[in-house]
């Protein structure tokens, strides 16, 4: 085998590992108190930390598959585990799937695009792992809610926490209910992530993977 050929096998082991490696900790978040801070209908996650990885060290198609194991979690949430959830589930098992399922997938490929649109730019300095870790949230935010908003909008649950927040306007509501955990899940991923995605970056990049 030349050395080139041992590069190239070296390099896939190690992708399909770190993708191992990513999923699982996603299942883990997904059904532990790791992955969600709940609080009724408001559920923060930082799942999308290990999706933001995945995108950045893995391209967008890793971030794809991971943003859509991501959302195969959420949507199994549905089944008891998330208030929330269960609510949209009873109004429709389709729509919450994909309400559940192809934000994250949007959300994985679109966070590693951003990162290879920017890195083509700027390979030295860490804003392009600061930007995908503040895009990855932010995008999952927007699009979950959008999302939700285009298919439940007139959905009992929907309609029951428009009467809680004071506002029956979509845009004033999607503002209100997205808000506080839309800033705290950027916060943290714009830390953790930025530092896991700098750090091994630079690890891969030592070990010419």
């Amino acid at each position: 085998m030349s050395k080139t050929s041992a590069a190239a096998s070296r390099q896939k082991l190690v992708r399909l590992v770190l993708t191992a490696l990513l999923t699982a900790l996603i299942i883990v978040m997904a059904f532990t108190p790791l992955g969600y801070l709940k609080a009724g209908a408001i559920e923060i996650t930082f799942i999308t930390i290990p999706v933001i990885i995945g995108a950045v060290l893995l391209g967008p198609v890793g971030g794809l598959f991971l943003g859509a194991v991501f959302g195969i979690t959420s949507f199994i949430q549905c089944f008891g585990m998330s208030t929330f959830g269960v609510a949209l589930f009873s109004v429709s098992p389709l729509r919450t799937a994909i309400v559940c399922i192809v934000p994250r997938v949007l959300m994985g490929w679109l966070t590693a695009v951003i990162f290879k649109a920017i890195s083509s730019k700027d390979k030295t300095s860490f804003v392009q792992y600061l930007v995908a870790s503040i895009a990855g949230p932010l995008l999952n935010t927007i699009l979950f809610t959008g999302t939700l908003l285009l298919l439940f909008n007139n959905a009992p649950i929907i309609i029951q926490l428009k009467e809680q927040f004071g506002s029956t306007n979509v845009m004033t509501f999607a503002a209100a209910f997205v808000g506080v955990n839309g800033l705290i899940e950027a916060g943290v991923c714009a830390v953790l992530g930025t530092a896991l995605c700098k750090a091994l970056s630079v690890a891969m990049k030592k070990m010419k993977i």
